[in-house]
């Protein structure tokens, strides 16, 4: 016998979890569907050099990549970003500027498993690709509060910085030459605290006047008033920048939409990747700071200038979709109570009355109500166990007189409280009360 064991790092989805990911998943889509992004769908498996291009310092530690049987280097996706930019250089005349995209699928990192952090997970990814502006990165941060708000998520903040203001303070102190590795430093900032962090910026600077520097730019005091803080940076940076306008369009604007409640100013915030250019963010749970970031991303204007001569500036966010699911059965959210595999059941009584119980169950279909048909020839308590086994709220029994008047009972399974004689109309009624 071969033992059915699953690799460190991956795992099974049963039902009750399948479930609520699609209804995630179909919320999401649905506020993307809203605000004018498209599908697409990339190939699982790439060329290694293509997501090697831009991948850059742990990713490319973490990347699963081996020969095909053709002797390929090939290597599966470590994210949606790369293989996207692959997918603008390739279809661009296809595609209308600026593209609006969102794509959910899994992907693949070779990193130590942790608490909603696995090998194999979800991302889902939604860019404007085709044009800097402002007024992208804005319909970008307004549309992740618009989708965590969706999922029923109030008490969340968006941290925003911009690597642009950070490399001009960097050149501003003379430390541009260093910046990739001083931006990975700073990205580890919640992982291995401001002490472990100093430490290695000094090894990386030389200078323990430029470590403490850094540490009190990212670390600069926030106020509650967004612009304020932006001045603060400004100063650091040696005076106003063209970032500085930026962000101030963006917080601006953000608060003119009465969203700006849910977003901060945080310099802290670099994200790791080597292809963000303007602004970054990350998104943290109020009530939940520990399980880290679940919705982050940034602008990226040169990324897909390995694959095509055209300048295709992008921004875009990413919501890690398992650490969100896990987020939100940690706050017992009402969307991971639903887990039911239908609305009701029809329970088998009588083997003479099959076509009838699969006719009702096509017209309660037909009014969108979720039916089940029990269909093996099992006594009546081995089909309540079915029924709680898969969390189904009601049942429906017919006796002969229902069959002939088309009626029936409905039987809610909780309390065990049946309503006689309904017609179809009246069951959906009741079902449709109590969703």
């Amino acid at each position: 016998m071969i033992q059915p064991k699953v690799l460190k790092g991956f795992r099974d989805s049963v039902p009750s979890q399948e479930i609520i990911k699609k209804q995630v998943i179909s919320t999401l889509e649905r506020d993307f569907s809203l605000h004018g992004f498209v599908p697409i769908d990339t190939p699982v498996l790439e060329y290694t050099e293509v997501l090697l291009g831009k991948g850059g310092g742990e990713t490319d530690k973490q990347i699963f990549h081996f020969a095909d049987n053709g002797g390929r280097d090939v290597a599966l996706r470590f994210d949606l970003t790369v293989p996207f930019a692959r997918f603008m250089a390739g279809h661009l005349n296809e595609l209308a500027l600026p593209f609006k995209r969102f794509h959910i699928a899994k992907v693949w990192r070779g990193e130590n498993p942790q608490k909603g952090r696995f090998r194999e997970f979800f991302q889902c990814d939604f860019d404007i690709v085709g044009i800097d502006s402002a007024y992208a990165d804005i319909e970008i941060l307004s549309m992740m509060h618009s989708a965590l708000s969706s999922l029923g998520l109030q008490r969340f903040t968006i941290r925003v910085a911009h690597r642009g203001l950070f490399n001009a303070f960097l050149s501003h102190i003379g430390c541009l030459a260093q910046s990739v590795e001083i931006l990975r430093i700073v990205d580890k900032l919640r992982k291995i605290g401001s002490a472990e962090v100093e430490s290695q910026l000094q090894e990386i600077t030389k200078s323990p006047q430029a470590a403490t520097a850094i540490l009190s730019y990212i670390d600069a005091e926030s106020s509650d008033d967004p612009l304020e803080t932006l001045s603060v940076l400004s100063a650091l940076a040696g005076g106003e920048q063209e970032h500085t306008q930026r962000m101030r369009t963006i917080f601006s604007m953000l608060g003119q939409l009465g969203i700006a409640g849910n977003f901060s100013i945080d310099p802290s915030i670099t994200r790791g990747l080597d292809y963000y250019t303007g602004v970054v963010y990350e998104t943290f749970l109020d009530d939940l700071p520990e399980i880290g970031s679940i919705c982050s991303g940034g602008r990226y204007n040169d990324l897909a200038s390995l694959y095509t001569k055209e300048h295709l500036p992008g921004v875009g966010s990413s919501i890690g979709l398992d650490r969100l699911l896990a987020a939100l059965e940690e706050l017992d959210s009402p969307l991971i109570q639903d887990v039911a595999s239908s609305d009701v059941i029809i329970l088998n009584q009588n083997e003479n009355h099959r076509y009838h119980y699969h006719r009702v169950a096509a017209q309660l279909r037909e009014s969108g109500v979720r039916c089940d048909v029990y269909i093996a020839d099992k006594k009546q308590v081995a089909q309540f166990k079915y029924a709680e086994q898969n969390r189904i709220p009601y049942a429906i029994l017919f006796s002969e007189e229902d069959v002939l008047r088309g009626t029936c009972t409905l039987r809610h399974l909780a309390t065990r409280n049946d309503m006689p004689d309904l017609t179809l109309s009246q069951v959906v009624e009741n079902i449709e009360r109590t969703r």
